[in-house]
């Protein structure tokens, strides 16, 4: 924007604002709004400064075990120990260039997701209502506002009905502000501009058509902070963990190699450098100190998967939580149903009519339900038809891939219907222009229109839920129990439709005008048939031991029905929303595991259900897109927002966004939680070992007095290929057999399982036997200390080879085709691994660098077989644990 001074907008009339922008009521045109857009720049805050790489890297550095491992390299220098102070800065190096990768994989995984959920708005673009990307939004677009966006500019109301905005994010006030379209005085401040909706506030009820006047940084709220951040990202809890037992290893360590290294030089006459420079090689072979780095790109690459399938991850502890998922609660439309509506039934005050054809194509016709005349159907159904296109926001459109609905899917629906009849949208909305409306609300659950007829009289057209109509209009309500109850048993969505007509030619109209005088013209019933994918994946939900919970607005009747077809259990067992206000915590505690539908629901009923599951230790995903779904969202261990239909408040309470609506997104993630999870617990099952078995070696071959069965390069060379070959492809492993169809695990269940714990201690001591046996074997042959060295390093990176594909898979046996074969990643990894042994043992020039020498055929054949033999070891060790139960939890 320009230096000049900003204009006071809310002292500005609505005719006034919008000539000083040069824009129409129509809304600009696309080519305008392109050119301004130019002009202006996007609407977006400057983001936050990101870290210069270079630091990014230099803080890899920043510990204490770097700093001992620099220093000793500096005195292996001045003690010209050179090539092992070479090899000691190698490791550090390539442990920071890893770790720097790592990171920065981790950032660019989370950064793309933002781009996914990025917020919309629906704006006036040459008179028609259209989607744009908040970024895109230019000086001089109409946005029209509902409840649960957030306001994506500052905007000058031109018409505001009931509109509150929550502002406490601009202002501090925790009470949602009262706003409208009428002028301001000039000096009033932020709080006072009561026609104004400021960028980053909240929708919290009503309806709104305002003018967008500032964007980007000359918002007010750019103005005060500079920035806005849309997601939070911070270590979560399990990378915690890791980073804690890092640094009590490390310390450990230190501790231990102190004593060790007095050990060596005082009791068995180590000179001091040699022992210093084995202790150091020895402490960076034992502590992990890149799991923290695998841990974080594991958990990004789930991210990424996830995204994939249509489900965003905006908050990295959900990764981890989706894997102990024992709990879906689920709303129904549009999530396990196609939210295709198609009104199916005309319920009228004189007798039913059916409707044909499915989906949002207008084909299709009204006929008797039995046998009666289809033109005088056609004829009583004219009021409810008229009713149901005019008491309507929805626009119904023809693309290449079909028809669409821009707006509500049962307002579609409707549109839809009345083009079966023969009605044009256009030309009756032409011919009832709407002058003012009653938008619909959760508190009262109607919508009521006042349109301006033909002759000059005036209407009221009002829809909503049958239960509120039925009571506005004052009808007999035990005479439509059975049509009612009928319909539901059909899984049909029942919506009520009325009138009142007016003679006069009001302009306004209030809840008082709907207290008398309104006529029922009748009910219709939708349907919205369940998705194919979502009975699947609720099958996948049951074998996996989670729950799945229907919370639905719709009767008990019509979510019975719908549960059925999902098969959602063998005898699904309903709870209506009165049942549940009926209940104290306590009692609802009590009953609530047992109750597969919660019907007619309201979004304060699906905090105190999420409540009461989490009451008994289970671990709750719950979907949710309505601004007063937020608090619920928030108390799931897994708030699930609807990407399409989900308002802007709902997804940024959630942990998780789903692209598209589909609740085969939410089992797909939970797959994909529990794979993290695995892969997590594979790396931490085959680093530890590593580092053990080597360790083990050297240890005992100080206290015991003999010849070290490496030398302090030697180990350092071990640490060096493993990190950067193996000690990162277990975070790529695909999702393993069965996995969903294992129980979840519970919340509070330890990273490392006892059977986990005793497989680290039982292949630690195996690489550390299998080392010291083939350096007395190679001895006791006759080969020279350096040979017997060599094969000791080469028995050591054979052995995790194939301790590599026996812990692929944790829940089921290695030996088979598919595990012998591996992925991609794991054959290019152990290639580069092979690839560094041969040169290690045959290369001249690694002869001179860590004293390695050439080795037999026969040699190479018994360290292979040795290391076969740890596998079958492993494997049958496995294959009884699993048999004899020794362990619950792999």
């Amino acid at each position: 924007m320009s230096s000049a001074p900003p204009v006071a907008w809310h002292a500005l009339p609505p005719e006034e604002a919008l000539a000083t922008l040069s824009v129409e009521a129509t809304g600009l045109d696309q080519r305008d709004a392109e050119a301004r857009l130019r002009r202006y720049g996007p609407n977006a805050l400057p983001e936050a400064p990101r870290q210069h790489p270079l630091l990014r890297f230099l803080a890899h550095f920043n510990s204490v075990l770097i700093y001992f491992l620099i220093g000793a390299a500096l005195v292996a220098l001045l003690l010209n120990h050179g090539i092992d102070a070479a090899v000691i800065l190698a490791v550090v190096l390539v442990n920071a260039v890893v770790g720097f990768i790592q990171e920065g994989k981790a950032e660019e995984a989370l950064g793309a997701i933002q781009d996914m959920i990025a917020p919309h708005a629906m704006v006036l673009r040459s008179g028609e209502r259209r989607v744009v990307a908040v970024p895109d939004l230019v000086p001089g677009d109409i946005v029209l506002l509902e409840a649960g966006d957030r306001v994506p500019a500052d905007i000058r109301l031109l018409r505001a009905r009931g509109l509150l905005i929550d502002e406490a994010a601009l202002t501090g006030e925790s009470v949602a502000a009262e706003k409208h379209q009428t002028l301001i005085a000039a000096d009033a401040g932020i709080a006072d501009q009561s026609n104004m909706a400021f960028s980053g506030t909240l929708v919290a009820a009503g309806q709104a058509t305002g003018l967008v006047v500032e964007t980007g940084s000359h918002t007010q709220i750019g103005r005060i902070s500079g920035m806005l951040k849309a997601v939070e990202v911070g270590k979560t809890p399990l990378v915690r963990q890791i980073d804690d037992f890092a640094r009590l290893m490390t310390w450990s360590v230190l501790a231990g190699a102190v004593v060790l290294f007095l050990f060596a030089v005082l009791a068995r006459g180590f000179h001091w450098i040699d022992a210093l420079i084995a202790i150091v090689a020895l402490s960076v072979g034992v502590v992990p100190e890149g799991l923290p780095a695998v841990i974080t790109i594991t958990l990004a690459i789930g991210v990424q998967r996830m995204a994939a399938r249509q489900a965003v991850i905006r908050r990295l502890p959900a990764v981890e939580t989706l894997g102990a998922t024992s709990v879906i609660c689920t709303d129904k439309t549009g999530t396990l149903t196609r939210n295709e509506m198609t009104v199916r039934h005309l319920l009228l005050p004189g007798g039913d009519l059916h409707v044909s054809g499915s989906g949002y194509a207008p084909t299709g016709a009204i006929s008797a339900a039995e046998g009666g005349d289809d033109a005088e159907a056609l004829a009583d159904a004219a009021p409810i038809l008229r009713c149901g296109l005019l008491c309507n926001d929805a626009l119904l459109r023809q693309a290449d891939d079909g028809w669409t609905v821009q707006g509500d899917p049962m307002e579609g629906a409707l549109v839809a219907l009345a083009m079966k009849a023969g009605l044009s949208a256009d030309h009756v909305r032409d011919e009832w222009p709407r002058i003012d409306e009653i938008p619909f609300d959760a508190a009262y659950r109607f919508m009521a229109t006042l349109h301006r007829a033909p002759d000059g009289s005036s209407a009221i057209f009002v829809k909503g839920a049958p239960e509120a109509l039925l009571a506005m209009t004052g009808a007999d309500v035990a005479a439509w129990d059975a049509r009612l109850s009928a319909a539901a048993d059909r899984g049909e969505r029942l919506l009520g439709f009325a009138v009142k007509r007016i003679t006069g030619a009001p302009d306004r109209i209030g809840f008082d005008d709907l207290k008398s005088g309104v006529e029922l013209l009748g009910l219709m019933g939708f349907i919205d048939p369940p998705r194919d994918e979502a009975r699947q994946a609720i099958a996948q939900c049951r074998s996996a031991g989670i729950a799945v919970k229907m919370i639905t607005g719709d009767h008990v009747g019509t979510a019975i029905a719908i549960a059925r077809q999902l098969a959602l259990d063998d005898d699904p067992q309903a709870m209506s929303g009165a049942e549940v206000e009926a209940l104290d915590d306590e009692a609802l505690a009590a009953r609530v595991r047992d109750v597969d539908v919660f019907a007619r629901s309201s979004p304060e009923h699906k905090l105190r259900i999420v409540r009461a599951l989490q009451s008994h230790g289970l671990v709750v995903a719950m979907t949710g897109d309505g601004v007063n779904d937020a608090p619920s969202l928030k108390q799931a261990d897994v708030g699930t927002a609807m990407g399409i239909k989900g308002t802007e408040a709902a997804k940024e309470a959630a942990e998780m966004v789903l692209l598209d609506d589909n609740f085969a997104s939410i089992v797909a993630a939970v797959r994909e939680g529990r794979t993290v999870y695995d892969n997590i617990r594979k790396v931490i099952s085959w680093t530890l070992p590593t580092n053990g078995g080597e360790t083990l070696a050297v240890v005992i071959a100080i206290i015991a007095g003999f010849a070290l069965p490496m030398t302090a390069t030697q180990i350092l060379w071990i640490n060096l290929v493993l990190t950067v070959t193996l000690g990162l492809v277990l975070a790529f492993e695909p999702t393993e057999p069965g996995t969903m169809e294992r129980r979840p695990r519970a919340a509070g269940a330890p990273l490392l399982s006892p059977f986990l714990l005793w497989r680290i201690m039982l292949v630690s001591v195996l690489m550390g036997a299998m080392a010291l046996g083939i350096f007395f074997y190679a001895q006791h042959v006759g080969h020279d200390i350096d040979t017997a060295r060599t094969m000791v390093v080469n028995m050591l990176i054979v052995g995790e080879i194939f301790y590599l594909f026996n812990v692929r898979f944790l829940h089921m046996r290695s030996l088979t085709l598919r595990g012998a074969m591996g992925t991609p990643i794991v054959l290019a990894a152990i290639v580069a691994v092979v690839i560094a042994q041969l040169l290690f043992t045959y290369a001249r020039f690694m002869h001179d660098i860590f004293d390695s020498r050439p080795l037999s055929l026969t040699d190479g054949l018994i360290i292979i077989g040795l290391g076969a033999a740890m596998f079958a070891v492993l494997e049958l060790e496995k294959l009884a644990a699993h048999r004899l139960a020794w362990f619950e939890d792999i």
